[in-house]
């Protein structure tokens, strides 16, 4: 009969999911998830599996947490849609820290190796240019972006300033407002 867990999960897997976005996947060993979850290995294996399971666990959570988070910023009213979509971009530049986005981490290090993160990035980006377009399409609807422009070209171009902020971020650079004012700029009105 097995014994009953003595960790609560979420506590485990938010630590682990820190210990891979400060280190990343190679730069994470097994020993150092052990000490960020004060388990043994026998329990981090029999409630988790092995690392790469582990990984794909926590990076699979926070691509969620991210859609959600977006989608949240991103919903409501046509009248409102320029607004939200400007806070958000706004938002990005002003979250972005030197540890990055463990979705873009993830994806950088692992997706040209390894079908699992490949499917979850792919899934990830794929539903945050959803996103992004219906709220464009919303803001052309209520007049504030060129109705003839095409929202989701759009969607793409705000996707991939958004991801270039987040590495630039990383990367210490300082002028993240900045571009971020000059992407929403260069919108069609």
């Amino acid at each position: 009969m097995a014994r009953p867990r003595k960790f609560d999960e979420v506590t485990v897997l938010r630590a682990v999911r820190d210990q891979f976005w400060s280190t990343g996947y190679a730069g994470t060993s097994v020993d150092d998830v052990l000490a960020a979850t004060g388990l043994g290995k026998g329990s981090l294996y029999g409630a988790f599996g092995d690392k790469h399971q582990l990984f794909v666990r926590v990076f699979d959570g926070y691509c969620t947490e991210v859609v959600d988070q977006v989608r949240k910023s991103l919903e409501g009213p046509d009248s409102t849609a320029f607004e939200r979509l400007r806070a958000h971009v706004v938002a990005v530049a002003a979250g972005s820290d030197l540890r990055g986005c463990l979705l873009a981490k993830g994806t950088t290090e692992l997706a040209g190796q390894d079908a699992d993160v490949t499917t979850r990035a792919r899934r990830a980006f794929e539903e945050l240019e959803d996103l992004l377009t219906r709220c464009v399409t919303q803001a052309q609807r209520h007049g504030d972006i060129a109705p003839d422009a095409d929202p989701r070209a759009l969607a793409g171009l705000l996707l991939a300033v958004l991801r270039g902020i987040e590495a630039l971020g990383k990367a210490g650079k300082t002028s993240l407002h900045e571009i971020a004012e000059t992407a929403l700029a260069v919108l069609p009105r």
